[in-house]
């Protein structure tokens, strides 16, 4: 038994960075991981790996449609899935083996194994029972499906199975048409697999900025993605090899089917609190099983905090790094914060769409008068230099403040362009601010500084 400051339960984006902002502030920590391997969803079976296919498909894509407009001639190459899967792996690898000597170097004990609170202020990991003053869970999320559809991880799968598929499907059903969903839909159809997308609203990734999802989704479409909108699936049959999902249309109740070799179940994700024993130890939760905190992240119970997926906001991975920052400031006795305003989110296809802030319907929804700067990126000598002149930047500014409200992008590179929003959003920044900012030339970037000055005078090169 071994007597700690603090200990995290979770090795997540979350937990991770928790448990060595812990350590760099001078308190005893240890984070419990029953994985083989620390890094949670993100690293193992999540972003990390998911980034890895989608580079190596992007690959291939510009092999077989942009190399020869460059001169580049020759056979397009051949797609070595194992050979993708191990490239992957490596990946993932080199990432959790990463987390590990972060640990070592910050002095933080890795309790190996699958945790619960028997009462507060201790934590049960295997046989042994450790204490300490204050216990961060940081948990995570897991897949959740809806009724009708049973995932077997081989023909019907998560976002898991989809990263370790034995083979590429000649057919691929994905319900839902959120952030996986699209980045996994399309990593299979640049490797040739037919694939259609179903989704019970009228639009791509609820909550996105409705201009941006009808480009976007017309984007994919030209990519060869096929979406049936506005369709609720009833079940999901499936045998060892295919499967038939049956779906109904909202707007005519009629029924249909399609056939699939394989069907991705994206439809959102849940918290992960199984085996905690929160109900004995009588952690408020909501009935989505979220956990209820505070302004500094403390649950009911006292001396028990929670951060990331299993409280409530966007389950994104640098929201709960920011999270696992801020409540390890407030146990040290700082003063934490997370600022909510300023959280980006990203979909990391071809072309990436990332956005930052207010959409124009939340503005719309408040009644307050903004004003909108929009380039395209047709005009942005770089973007057009390297095949990637579809999309836009479009940022929303307070009309009488010209204060920075959101951005909206979607072309090359956007979940990096992104950040200096962030940052000029963070300072409270004027749309002026940014458009008064000289930016390299040649680069994506100058397409974010015309947007800015679109909310002014004008853009110059449109």
């Amino acid at each position: 038994m071994s007597a700690y400051d603090v200990i995290v339960i979770g090795s997540g984006p979350g937990g991770y960075v928790c448990a060595i902002r812990c350590a760099q502030l001078g308190l005893k920590t240890a984070c419990v991981e029953g994985r083989e391997t620390l890094g949670g969803t993100c690293l193992n079976v999540g972003c990390i790996p998911s980034k890895a296919l989608l580079h190596a498909s992007h690959q291939l894509h510009e092999a077989e449609h942009n190399f020869a407009k460059m001169g580049l001639k020759g056979k397009s190459p051949s797609v070595d899935w194992k050979q993708m899967l191990a490239y992957k792996d490596d990946v993932i690898g080199q990432n959790t083996k990463g987390i590990e000597f972060l640990f070592k170097k910050n002095k933080v004990d890795w309790l190996k194994g699958w945790g619960s609170i028997p009462a507060a202020g201790q934590v049960t990991v295997g046989e042994e029972t450790h204490t300490a003053k204050a216990i961060v869970i940081a948990s995570g999320s897991d897949s959740s499906t809806i009724p009708g559809v049973e995932i077997d991880e081989k023909v019907v799968v998560s976002s898991t199975g989809a990263l370790e598929l034995n083979k590429v499907p000649k057919s691929l059903v994905v319900i839902g048409a959120g952030v996986i969903g699209l980045e996994m839909g399309s990593v299979y159809a640049r490797l040739g697999s037919e694939v259609t997308v179903v989704e019970f609203l009228d639009a791509v990734c609820p909550g996105m900025d409705g201009e941006t999802a009808k480009v976007f989704q017309r984007t994919l479409k030209k990519q060869g993605l096929k979406f049936v909108m506005g369709a609720a699936v009833q079940k999901v049959d499936a045998t060892k090899t295919k499967a038939k999902v049956t779906y109904k249309l909202r707007k005519d109740d009629s029924e249909h089917v399609l056939d699939a070799d394989t069907v991705l179940v994206s439809t959102g994700r849940k918290p992960f609190t199984d085996g905690l024993g929160l109900d004995a130890l009588g952690v408020k939760t909501t009935e989505r099983g979220v956990i209820e905190t505070d302004a500094h992240y403390a649950t009911n119970i006292k001396g028990v905090y929670a951060i990331g997926d299993c409280i409530s906001g966007p389950m994104l991975a640098h929201k709960a790094e920011d999270e696992g920052m801020a409540v390890a400031e407030i146990l040290a006795g700082q003063a934490g914060h997370v600022n909510y305003g300023v959280i980006p989110g990203v979909v990391y296809t071809h072309p990436e769409v990332a956005s930052v802030g207010e959409t124009e319907e939340t503005l719309k929804e408040q009644g307050r008068s903004y004003k909108v700067g929009k380039f395209s990126f047709m005009g942005n000598g770089r973007a057009k230099a390297v095949h990637a002149g579809d999309g836009f930047v479009k940022i929303l500014a307070d009309q009488e403040t010209d204060r920075v409200l959101g951005a909206h992008i979607i072309g090359p590179m956007a979940g990096d362009l992104i950040h200096e929003i962030c940052v000029g959003m963070e300072f409270g920044a004027a749309a002026e601010d940014i458009a008064r900012t000289c930016h390299a030339h040649p680069t994506f970037s100058e397409a974010v500084r015309e947007a800015a000055l679109a909310c002014g005078d004008g853009a110059v090169h449109s």
